[in-house]
């Protein structure tokens, strides 16, 4: 297992390395560009003015979504969402290539954020797929199921987006998507971690089943610029 305590700010590492591409950046504050993902992140270090910067990158009256360590917003800041969540990290997944998957790209976008309008496995944007490697399994040409890489911080990538059609659930094909995420992630020398809500207890059950096991309990804060 390698050192692990750059997760505490996956966001901010990401973007700060692997990502730096899709990055917008105010002082000690970063964000995706608004069409790739909503996350936003403050330097783990952040001091004095740091929601100042938040201000400026994303402008007045926006929603934004931050992750990471971070300070308490302003008291005249609004939360819109506050949300417990976790981050577990794989520590003995048999990550497997699997015949089935196909990878999906920029063409499969419409079908994408259909499944996953139905499926709410997480936020998922029209540029989501650039970020890294997406899987899908198609059943008589219609998509089914998919997972992908999201985050990159330096030596890790998190699996995210895995999501299966209500009418396919039970046969497995979340896990082996995942398995072939991992699989992928494996092959550059990275190490697979995921996010999900705390009270997604049949998601954190099957994650641990297959290899991953809790790192840190978080939250999923979403916070308005006044204005």
């Amino acid at each position: 297992m390698m050192d692990d305590s750059i997760l505490d700010s996956p966001v901010w590492a990401a973007l700060s390395g692997p990502h730096r591409r899709f990055a917008e950046t105010v002082g000690q504050a970063a964000r995706y560009q608004p069409d790739v993902s909503p996350f936003v992140a403050v330097a783990p270090t952040a001091g004095p003015g740091v929601w100042d910067d938040v201000a400026k990158l994303v402008g007045p009256g926006s929603a934004v979504t931050v992750t990471g360590t971070a300070p308490p917003p302003p008291a005249d800041w609004e939360v819109v969402m506050d949300l417990a969540g976790v981050q577990l990290v794989d520590v003995s997944l048999a990550a497997a290539p699997d015949p089935a998957a196909v990878v999906l790209t920029a063409a499969d976008v419409p079908e994408i954020l259909d499944l996953v309008a139905r499926t709410q496995p997480g936020p998922f944007l029209r540029r989501t797929v650039e970020l890294g490697t997406y899987l899908g399994i198609r059943h008589e040409g219609r998509l089914v199921a998919m997972a992908g890489e999201r985050l990159r911080p330096p030596g890790w990538t998190e699996i995210s987006a895995v999501c299966t059609d209500a009418e396919f659930r039970g046969r497995g094909l979340a896990t082996r998507l995942v398995r072939a995420v991992a699989a992928g992630i494996r092959a550059r020398g990275e190490q697979p971690f995921l996010h999900t809500s705390a009270s997604n207890t049949g998601a954190i059950r099957l994650y641990e089943s297959i290899g991953f096991r809790l790192r840190r309990r978080t939250r999923f804060r979403a916070v308005r610029v006044p204005g």
